[in-house]
């Protein structure tokens, strides 16, 4: 991954202003087209008859009545179709199942009809018999010698990587072990140490939350071609997968991206285009499917929850000397809604926890179980590690004596330092963040009284990766670009819009971009990991740049300074130029860029952190945010209102996640939780008084030095959360949502205890 800047720096005046985002008219006014608003004639509905219970054989099926259903055009199930799996790695989920069953939601038979009603009815009407088979719900037991295998053919599922994971156990769904230095250098080191430090934390089950639920269009040309209408946010990788299954080459399959009603990571994986193909291909139809919220709840992917035991070994004055952590997550009943060979949460399952530590051990487990499935939710695996690390920090420095933020900055990485993971890092400017930090609480002063002040500090890994953009210079001096990358709600094509005026010397609305679909656009890895301005954003240098050279080979001028001259001295504008260059024809470029991580090569990580202050009630434990001060280290921001928008909404994001979302299932498996009426989702009214942020200056590998935002600022408010609470009242959870009733219960714990030692 090149870190040089390219050349012909924008007039970067364009970046101090802000700008309404490229699709947010269409967005506003109600005239953006999603999934659901894709119309084609003669098209069924479909739905899907799904299994009661969370682990059991098939035994025998009756789709009989089911058929009978006025309207109803095709009803399959898994022996009509075959044992056919899917995933974004390993391919271990039913399409429909196939001989059993290994959650509730799993589906069992899919219909087409004329109306949704009908197919509705007919999959209500489906007779399954079922032989229950023992079920596993705890992913600790799940390890057990003696438990029940759910996948026992696992071995023989398709896998997208020469390399699998190494498992310990059958149910062992993937993992990582990661070291530093050696395990005896580990445990002598422990056994020396000043003090040993031990916690456990866990965390739980959370929905992505976005508003449009997953849908999907399937359609197939009399030459076979397959039409795929998606919210997949990942549409070359969507083709791939529909070209695995089908049998079909990819030159034959065309993904169209809608706008995307959010995504949080849960729509890097959307699961009905397959079994909407297999009714598309009985019926000779066009097939379209919406999923409810009581589908998203119960049978969609959701965050893992997890299970961590931390313990770290320092010296008398808080140095970390060493660290060990096992870390289990529920993967649910499936694996496919991971892309990485490790199948964990993230690419390695642990985040990038800016210490500086030498000696490290960390096990991964992510394990099957009979219960909903796990994928990548914003932040994957950041919000479970620095939930349990942040206060694992603050309980250390508790109990040393030592102020929390001096703690971390005695143990934070600086340049040329590795991270806990064992990470290269590309000019980390925790120190920075943390420094700043500190001057703006002194500045600041104590928390108001009755209230505690709590602190979190984070780290987030920007991704990586290759992508094209195709950009058309008109003769009007308009120009035309395709990227293949969605915008999922991020404002990535309004970075490309920015960055490629600033170049060209234009204003942005002479640019239109677009989304193409996957015969128009150039290959791209999909939206996420935070890459888009990084790599999108680089991209979009290089085709503008190929774009003035390109003008000016045509014309015979020189670009200087922004401008183009021609052979006299005179400045020409870009609109001349184009008309003299394209008059023939429009002038087309396309503009690659590789931002894959090779080798050690060091990566972008951008630190942040948090200070909230929380006012707690002790009689009923109910608290309240009175303050909060986030603070982060940034390089160029492209457009200052997006590049905001970002951070607060991911405010807003941690804040749901750190209060109020959880999805519990009961002693059978079924989600408890299955309306946005159960499961809860912040409000305006529940968002306390708007926020200060502070831009630390800092330098990444994006354009022009930019660092990503999309995953900065959601995983640390839990522990910031919890970390005022306990200086507020004294009391710990070492699990979330953070509600004033296990407040309350913490409270009242406390108080017992206290009564039994006064006594």
């Amino acid at each position: 991954m090149s870190v040089k800047q390219l050349e012909r720096s924008p007039a970067t005046e364009i970046f101090k202003t802000d700008e309404i985002r490229v699709e947010g008219r269409d967005k506003v006014s109600g005239q953006a087209k999603y999934t659901a608003d894709v119309r084609r004639p003669n098209c069924l509905w479909a739905a899907f008859a799904t299994s009661p219970f969370a682990h059991a054989k098939i035994v025998r099926i009756d789709t009989a009545a089911a058929k009978a259903v006025p309207g109803v055009r095709a009803v399959l199930t898994g022996a009509d179709i075959g044992d056919v799996r899917h995933g974004r790695m390993i391919c271990d989920w039913s399409v429909l199942a196939y001989e059993k069953v290994v959650y509730i939601g799993d589906r069992v038979a899919a219909i087409a009809a004329e109306t949704r009603e009908a197919a509705q009815e007919a999959a209500r009407l489906i007779e399954v018999e079922y032989e229950e088979l023992p079920t596993l719900l705890d992913p600790l037991r799940a390890l057990e010698p003696d438990a029940p295998v759910i996948h026992p053919n696992v071995e023989s599922y398709a896998f997208g990587s020469k390399v699998r994971p190494v498992r310990r156990h059958p149910n062992q769904q993937g993992g990582n072990v990661v070291r530093k230095g050696t395990d005896v250098e580990l445990d002598a080191i422990f056994a020396r140490a000043y003090r040993v430090f031990e916690h456990t934390y866990s965390t739980p089950r959370q929905h992505c939350g976005y508003i449009e639920p997953k849908s999907t269009l399937v359609w197939i040309d009399d030459d076979g071609t397959i039409h795929v209408v998606s919210p997949n946010k990942s549409p070359f990788k969507m083709r791939e997968f529909m070209a695995t299954l089908s049998g079909t080459p990819s030159s034959k399959i065309v993904v169209e991206s809608t706008f995307i009603g959010g995504d949080f990571g849960g729509k890097g994986l959307t699961m009905d285009e397959f079994p909407c193909y297999f009714l598309a291909r009985a019926t000779g139809r066009p097939v379209r499917s919406v999923a409810t919220y009581v589908d998203e709840l119960q049978s969609g992917t959701v965050r893992h929850p997890a299970h961590l035991t931390l313990r770290t070994a320092v010296d008398r004055d808080g140095t970390f000397l060493a660290h060990h952590s096992h870390v289990t997550f529920n993967g649910g009943a499936y694996g496919g809604g991971k892309p990485g060979n490790l199948l964990t949460p993230g690419q390695i399952g642990y985040s990038t926890v800016g210490y500086r530590i030498p000696n490290v051990r960390l096990d991964i487990d992510v394990v099957y179980t009979n219960t909903t499935p796990g994928a990548h939710m914003r932040a994957p695996s950041d919000v479970q590690i620095f939930w349990a690390w942040e206060q694992h920090v603050e309980e250390i420095a508790h109990a040393l004596g030592i102020d929390s933020i001096a703690l971390r900055l005695r143990n934070v990485v600086d340049e040329g330092d590795r991270a806990i993971t064992d990470e290269s890092m590309y000019k980390p400017a925790g120190r920075a963040v943390l420094q700043t930090l500190a001057r703006e609480l002194a500045k600041q002063g104590p928390p108001p009284a009755g209230a505690g002040r709590g602190v979190s500090l984070v780290c987030r890994h920007t991704g990586g990766g290759k992508t094209s953009i195709k950009a058309w210079v008109k003769p009007s001096g308009a120009v035309d670009v395709i990227v293949g990358a969605p915008d999922q709600g991020s404002g990535g094509f309004t970075v490309v819009r920015r960055i490629m005026a600033g170049i060209l010397g234009i204003a942005p609305e002479k640019i239109a971009v677009r989304r193409g679909n996957t015969n128009e656009a150039a290959k791209d890895p999909g939206t996420g990991a935070s890459r888009v301005t990084h790599i999108v954003g680089q991209a979009a240098i290089v085709t503008a740049n190929a774009i003035v050279d390109e003008l000016a080979s045509r014309t015979g001028t020189a670009f200087e300074n922004g401008a183009f001259i021609d052979t006299h001295g005179m400045r020409l504008s870009f609109e001349a130029v184009a008309a003299q260059a394209c008059a023939q024809e429009p002038l087309a470029v396309e503009g690659a860029y590789d931002g894959s991580h090779e080798g050690d090569h060091p990566a972008d990580y951008t630190f942040s952190c948090y200070a909230l202050d929380v006012a707690v009630d002790t009689e009923t434990g109910a608290f309240e945010i009175v303050d909060t001060l986030f603070i982060t280290d940034v390089g160029q921001i492209i457009n200052p209102v997006g590049h905001q928008g970002q951070i607060d909404g991911g405010f807003i994001y941690g804040l749901g996640g750190a209060t109020m979302e959880e999805m519990p299932e009961d002693e059978s498996g079924k989600i408890t939780t299955l309306s946005l009426g159960e499961y809860k989702l912040p409000t305006i009214n529940d968002l306390p008084p708007p926020f200060r942020t502070i831009h630390v200056p800092a330098e990444g590998q994006g354009p022009y030095g930019a660092k990503m935002a999309g995953e900065l600022s959601n995983s640390g408010v839990a522990p910031a959360l919890m970390n005022a609470i306990h200086n507020a009242v004294g009391v710990r959870l070492n699990e979330f949502p953070i509600t004033s009733e296990r407040i309350f219960n913490a409270l009242q714990s406390r108080r017992s205890n206290d009564d039994r030692s006064f006594a």
